[in-house]
């Protein structure tokens, strides 16, 4: 190896690719790349040094070959400048001397995205040090039209075609193009890569997959045991969810938020003017000089800042990018991004902000006047009678209850009131009560609002729903409601839905009777002979499943985390008593010697936390009704009513023929109905049937 040759290597191996002199076009597989040239004064160039300084940032100094036009290029840091004297200082000593005297001092080249700026100095000293320059009165900076690609590390890239998966690494990237270096592991060769073919890309990090998607091969570069291709992605849509006909509306805010986040590819920060924003995601106007979001792509990490009032941090997935024309026909480059999740607090407060947005009297979640909210509750006739003669025991309990609920609003609960002039017109609430899966109550208007404001709510929390499902921060798979048949309006709404949709594993209704049980202080503790409770096993649900499929094949056992193999049964709890709320459930099965009778469900909760009751209950799931009679199940709830410290609580049985055979007094009948959200299309449309029915 000749001085020259050995010179090239210990320079380039040890920089990057230094910038070369740009032509006015550059053609890279028929894609034209034009450039707009534009002077730069003496003032402004010493700017940008200075700058460069100030970051540590370097410059690159270029030698010409005297004879072959070859360009050798050396990095060197640029010192405080002052005049049009330049000082630079090399970054590895010595470097200079390893240059033969062919190589004569060329020009300063600054790199800065797509921006170069070529700098024809004059040389007025040179040493082991660094180089004196005179600066000249104007340079010129070179811009591509076109977005040039930042580069990248640390990235893990799969190129996958034909079930063939070659390695290697992410180099640089912009959304129209990026470019790979891969290597072959024997047997493999890179003959295997049909470059005329389609390809598929994975990106990822350490710790997850940012990207993947079909590209084609624009260009390539091989070497013996290297490649690098040049890729441009081919599609713009991700489809990341199932399409829903209704879904949130996006809209405008005034000022608008800006997505602030760190690229997961380059590591560059960016920040972009979000155009308009629901509870499900948000879209945002991207740079068309420098295009940084790529469809499919995920951001692990962004925040979304509204005008430094506050600011949301989520999780999302790119899902679209597309050219879009505004009011006054200017075309801009719009990107849409689907949130995959968020803090359900932040979600809460954006929420918020959107139903407001959209009708100024809704609210969801805020801070309520408790004494205007209990006068509500007497007022629409919610706590009749017969309820406040069962919850008037514990009065001050329940008051304190529904302050932390109201105004410390928690994570385990959520509500919608639709107020005006600051009177309470209508009011919902939700409630988390199992693991994945919602309690919807609470629904009342005042009669002379009824049909307007009990609407807005319900409209509302339909909203809410579809905005939230998606997400696993708020733990919604399903949703329930406990209705009177008796009660016009949630069985209207409610029941009409399930009886539309005529599918019980989307929406399915399952029929209870309710009474309520005064414990005894001198009751029995045990059953007769050969009757027993005891704590269920795998086989038992099983065979709880078996049965219910067949009696009813709806979603209670799941949305009541009654499956067999449900894990981690006492998350939910721990929520609770962090919040300073209890949630305890225990299972039991009722046997006669082996044979499986009845499931038994606890659940204890602070008193009223649902107003009936129904989150503080006895509930018996009668599978064997031979020989189970009246005075057993009487027994049986005498023994588990020892968990509970109210002297009445409420008890239900399902199915309800059961207790209708044996005549067991009930007080009333509750449905219990279940929506899988993720069929939320189906229930709206039987929603908008029973509106449209009202109206005409």
């Amino acid at each position: 190896m000749d001085y020259l040759e050995r010179t090239k290597k210990s320079i380039t191996s040890k920089a990057p690719d230094p910038p070369q002199p740009i032509e006015k076009k550059d053609v890279i597989s028929n894609h034209a790349v034009s450039y707009i040239e534009n002077e730069i004064k003496q003032k402004d160039l010493i700017n940008q040094l200075n700058y460069l300084n100030f970051q540590s940032k370097s410059v690159y100094i270029n030698f010409k070959h005297q004879t072959y036009d070859q360009i050798l290029t050396i990095q060197a840091t640029p010192q405080p400048c002052m005049s049009q004297y330049l000082v630079c200082l090399w970054q590895e000593a010595n470097q200079i001397e390893k240059i033969s005297d062919a190589f004569r001092f060329h020009n300063l080249t600054i790199s800065n995205g797509r921006k170069l700026i070529s700098v024809h100095a004059s040389l007025r000293k040179i040493n082991s040090k660094g180089i004196c320059l005179t600066l000249p009165e104007t340079s010129i900076e070179t811009q591509a039209r076109q977005a040039g690609r930042l580069a990248c590390t640390n990235l893990k890239t799969q190129l996958i075609q034909n079930s063939v998966f070659f390695s290697g690494n992410l180099l640089d990237f912009n959304a129209e193009s990026f470019r790979i270096g891969l290597q072959a592991e024997p047997p493999q060769t890179f003959q295997w890569i049909n470059s005329k073919s389609k390809v598929n890309i994975i990106f990822s990090n350490s710790q997850e997959n940012l990207y993947s998607g079909e590209c084609r091969i624009l260009k390539q570069r091989p070497s013996q045991e290297a490649i690098e291709y040049v890729l441009e992605p081919l599609n713009h849509v991700a489809q990341r969810f199932k399409p829903k006909e209704y879904r949130s509306h996006r809209l405008q805010l005034n000022p608008s938020p800006d997505m602030i986040f760190t690229h997961p590819l380059t590591q560059k920060r960016f920040n972009l003017r979000v155009v308009d924003i629901s509870g499900s995601g948000f879209s945002v106007e991207d740079n068309q000089n420098q295009s940084c979001l790529l469809a499919g792509m995920i951001i692990p990490s962004l925040e979304i800042s509204f005008a430094g009032n506050f600011r949301i941090h989520c999780r999302a997935q790119v899902v679209y990018r597309k050219k879009v024309k505004d009011d006054k026909n200017n075309i801009f480059l719009k990107c849409g991004l689907a949130f995959l999740d968020i803090d359900i607090q932040e979600h809460k407060t954006l929420l918020a902000l959107l139903h407001q947005k959209a009708n100024q009297n809704a609210y969801v979640s805020n801070k309520v006047d408790m004494d205007e909210l209990w006068e509500f509750f007497f007022k629409t006739g919610f706590i009749y009678p017969g309820k406040y003669n069962f919850i008037s025991e514990n009065k001050e309990t329940i008051k304190e209850t529904y302050k932390k609920l109201y105004t410390e609003n928690p994570t385990i609960a959520t509500h919608f009131i639709y107020q005006e002039n600051g009177t309470i017109k209508g009011h919902m609430s939700m409630l988390r009560f199992y693991d994945k899966t919602w309690l919807i109550h609470h629904h009342a208007a005042i009669k002379s609002a009824q049909l307007k404001a009990g609407l807005v709510v319900l409209d509302q929390i339909g909203k809410y729903i579809c905005d939230c499902c998606r997400l696993h921060s708020n733990h919604m798979n399903y949703l329930i409601c406990y209705f009177r048949p008796e009660n016009k309006f949630p069985n209207h709404i409610f029941g009409g839905a399930a009886r539309a949709i005529q599918n019980p594993k989307i929406c399915s209704l399952d029929t209870f009777s309710y009474s309520h049980f005064r414990k005894q202080s001198n009751g029995k503790n045990n059953l007769p002979e050969p009757w027993s409770i005891s704590k269920p096993t795998r086989e038992n649900l099983l065979e709880l499943k078996s049965f219910y499929e067949k009696y009813s094949g709806g979603l209670m056992l799941q949305a009541l985390d009654l499956e067999p193999d449900v894990v981690n049964r006492h998350t939910l709890a721990e929520e609770y008593a962090r919040l300073g709320f209890r949630r305890e459930r225990r299972l039991f099965v009722l046997k006669k010697a082996a044979i499986l009778k009845a499931i038994l469900l606890v659940n204890i909760t602070d008193t009223a936390l649902n107003m009936s009751d129904l989150t503080n209950c006895i509930k018996m799931i009668v599978l064997d009704q031979k020989d189970l009679n009246r005075e057993i199940v009487k027994q049986s709830i005498i023994i588990l009513s020892n968990y509970f410290s109210q002297k009445k609580l409420p008890f239900l049985i399902y199915p309800l023929s059961f207790a209708e055979k044996e005549k067991i007094p009930f007080e009333k009948c509750y449905n219990l109905w279940i929506l899988d959200p993720q069929y939320s299309d189906e229930y709206f449309k039987s929603l908008d049937g029973v509106l449209k029915f009202n109206k005409s």
